[in-house]
Order: structure tokens, then sequence, then C-alpha cells
């Protein structure tokens, strides 16, 4: 099985599906995962299989390293459309996450003022102050939302904890528009059961769909498996699945790409 575990705290630059050229921000060990889900479908495999033994990167080392790498960057002639906080695991679970926050932006204006700072985020912790007045701030606040069937987020996602989808949905209408909704959908089954982890249909899609226009995000963004997951027998969801989920958002007069 193969993982991808980040470089801890700056990676990349990478080319993203959706957001162009993205240098990383890993705010988790640079050795492990730390998470507070366990998605059957995570390309930085389970979080019992990928334990650091580093500590996660303070404030300063990502400050500086971050610096380091945009003054490369600018030299190079080669500036990212945007820093994205993604990594081995949840950027927010990190007890500076928001004055880190404060730091790549006052970085961002200073070395590359047109790059949008992005935050992909699983949406857990986004009930604390702290992190809803941090994510008020970036240009991309990209906050997990896979289904709201309470059974489907417990077979896939595995929250840590107590997971209450509707406490969930509250905290992002609490954003008032300032949310992009970023969902996977796919196919097949958990290798060796029967269990289904098909949420293309409309058994999820209508209620999924309803939540969305009721959080009322600036963007959707649809997407399916890229990489090798951790648990067998997923299939990624159909181009023609995507493109009708996709519909069905734009239709409900909300923007939406799909990812394939």
């Amino acid at each position: 099985m193969s993982t991808v575990i980040y470089n801890s705290p700056i990676f990349g630059p990478v080319h993203s599906r959706r957001l162009g050229i993205s240098l990383g921000i890993n705010l988790l060990p640079a050795d492990g995962k730390v998470c507070s889900f366990d998605c059957i479908y995570c390309e930085c495999g389970f979080n019992e299989d990928h334990r650091p033994t580093l500590p996660m990167p303070t404030r300063q080392q990502v400050a500086e390293r971050l610096e380091q790498q945009l003054q490369k960057m600018v030299a190079e002639g080669q500036l990212p459309d945007v820093l994205t906080f993604a990594g081995n695991g949840e950027p927010t679970c990190h007890p500076h996450f928001a004055e880190i926050i404060d730091d790549t932006i006052r970085l961002r204006n200073q070395y590359c003022p047109e790059s949008k700072v992005s935050v992909l985020s699983n949406s857990t912790m986004i009930h604390r102050p702290e992190v809803h007045d941090a994510l008020m701030k970036v240009d991309n606040n990209i906050l997990k939302l896979d289904t709201v069937d309470p059974t489907y987020i417990n077979k896939v996602d595995h929250p840590n904890g107590t997971y209450d989808v509707n406490r969930i949905v509250e905290s992002m209408k609490a954003f008032h528009g300032h949310i992009i909704i970023q969902t996977m959908f796919m196919r097949g089954v958990i290798e060796g059961t029967s269990e289904s982890v098909d949420n293309t249909g409309d058994e999820y899609v209508g209620p999924w769909l309803e939540t969305v226009k009721a959080i009322a995000p600036q963007q959707v963004m649809v997407y399916t498996i890229d990489r090798e997951t951790p648990t067998r027998g997923l299939q990624k969801a159909t181009h023609e699945q995507l493109d009708a989920i996709r519909d069905r958002v734009i239709a409900a007069g909300i923007p939406c790409s799909a990812s394939y």
C-alpha cells in the first residue's frame, strides 16, 4: 500500500487539481499523521500506521521556513497561485493555528500579494472561536462535508471522539458564505465486506444538496479518489456522476467545480 507523508512545515510547490500551483504548509509532524478523522480514502494512510515521533513544527519554524521558500520562489520568478494548509492530517489541530495564519498572510502580502491563502480542513475544529476567526481571514476556507448521514460518516470518515454533523453544519452557517464546501464522492465496497461506500445516488446527494443550500457557500468542490487508498475496494466516481452532481449544485445557484 502506497501512502503520502508530506515534509514539514513546507512542501512543494505541487500542482493541485483544484487550486493551481500550490505551496503546501504542513503543520503536522514530518514523520507521521495527526488527524481528527481517519478516512478510509486518505492518501496519508491510517492514523495508527503512521504515528509520529517528531513534534509539530513551532510557529517560528513555520514562519522562517515559509519566508525562506517564498524568497527562493521570488528569486526564481515562480510565484505560487496559492499557499495551502494541508499535509499529514488536520491543520486546525495545531495549537497556534490562528497565529500561524496571521504570519502567513503577512508573508504573502510581502512576497506574493497575488497569491491566495487556502486551508483544507475536515471542519471538526471550526466551532472553536479562534479557528473560526482565523478561517474568516483566509481567501479560501475549504471545509469538508462528505455527507450529512451520520452512519456514512462513521463508516467512511471515522471521526475521533464525538462528531455531530448538525453542529458542524451550524458552524458552517456561521461563516455567512465565506466558505467553500469540499465533498468526496466515490463508489465501491469495503474489501472483505458487503458495505457499500457509494454516496453518488440521490439517497445521499439529495439531503447533502439541501444542506449545502442552507449553508449557502460561495462555492462547492466535488471530487473523487485520486491516489491509492488504505482501504481496498474503493472506486472513483465516474465523470458522469460527478458532472451530474455538479450540475445540480449549479442549478441551485451555487458555483461548483468537479475534479476527476
